[in-house]
């Protein structure tokens, strides 16, 4: 009987599963301190710690939970930018602001220069002239051309000089300054004690037919200079008929106060009109002739 029951004993095949338990259990630990390593909190890392010096039948101490904890990571300082990065970058900003508006200057140059196409026998005796300065652009027109002699009223026909121009400028949003000059010849009469109320009532003329014409009245400012900012001298008739102007200024600045110029300004301007003014206009109008 007992050899037939030894015969009947099967062999054991699912002694397998004690080493695949025991490997899903590792599994499942490594898995619970990766968990616990990801939440970056020191008191599950006590715990963590604890439980598997615990487990693996080695005594809970300070060494053991110490080997776990983690240091925070220095954090790097923010540097904060000296007063030469602050420097360079105003200068840049500048730099490309500059860039900016001398480019917008010279698209409204060349819409003057096209407008004034129709009057090109003004603009080859030199009435007309189209100057690209620092102060932006100067759209200068000889007094003869719009006035009659000791008068501010612009005369009809020399109107459509003026409607040209604001034609080009009413659609931008640059300041206006539009400058009144007279030669040194003193003016006396009942309406305009002296050159000073010429200039500054041509001036307010000028701009009177600029807003008629399309131009807010808010980008404008009239100024009578009289005799004091030459360009040519007023020894000879030439000179002096040069001297007798309008200047249509659009100032390249939005934020500029016409009223603010040096006299440092003035003398530097009429220098070099005097030395390159012609030789611009020139080289503009040639550009804008048709081929």
């Amino acid at each position: 009987m007992a050899r037939k029951r030894k015969l009947e004993e099967r062999e054991n095949h699912d002694r397998w599963l004690v080493s695949y338990a025991d490997f899903i259990t590792l599994l499942l630990a490594l898995f619970a301190v990766m968990y616990a390593v990801s939440q970056l909190n020191e008191g599950k890392y006590r715990q963590v710690a604890g439980s598997l010096v615990t487990a693996f039948g080695a005594q809970q101490d300070r060494s053991s939970t110490a080997l776990i904890k983690l240091e925070p990571a220095p954090s790097s300082p923010v540097r904060e930018p000296s007063e030469e990065d602050r420097a360079i970058k105003k200068a840049r900003r500048l730099a490309e602001a500059q860039r900016r508006q001398q480019e917008a200057m010279e698209v409204i140059a060349r819409d003057v220069v096209a407008a004034f196409q129709p009057f090109n026998s003004l603009i080859e005796n030199g009435q007309v002239r189209v100057i690209p300065s620092s102060r932006g652009l100067a759209v200068e027109i000889n007094a003869k051309v719009l006035f009659a002699p000791g008068q501010a009223v612009v005369e009809q026909n020399s109107a459509r000089i003026l409607e040209a121009v604001a034609q080009v400028l009413k659609d931008n949003d640059y300041p206006i300054q539009v400058e009144g000059h007279t030669d040194s010849i003193p003016i006396v009469t009942d309406k305009f004690p002296s050159n000073w109320e010429l200039s500054a009532v041509r001036a307010s003329s000028v701009v009177r037919l600029l807003i008629g014409s399309g131009i807010e009245a808010a980008r404008l400012t009239a100024v009578g200079y009289g005799e004091n900012r030459p360009v040519d001298s007023n020894d000879t008739e030439d000179g002096r008929t040069r001297n007798r102007r309008v200047t249509v200024m659009i100032l390249s600045n939005p934020e500029h106060n016409p009223l603010s110029d040096s006299l440092e300004d003035a003398s530097q301007e009429t220098e070099s009109a005097r030395a390159a003014d012609s030789e611009r206009t020139a080289c503009l109008f040639r550009r804008e002739k048709p081929v």
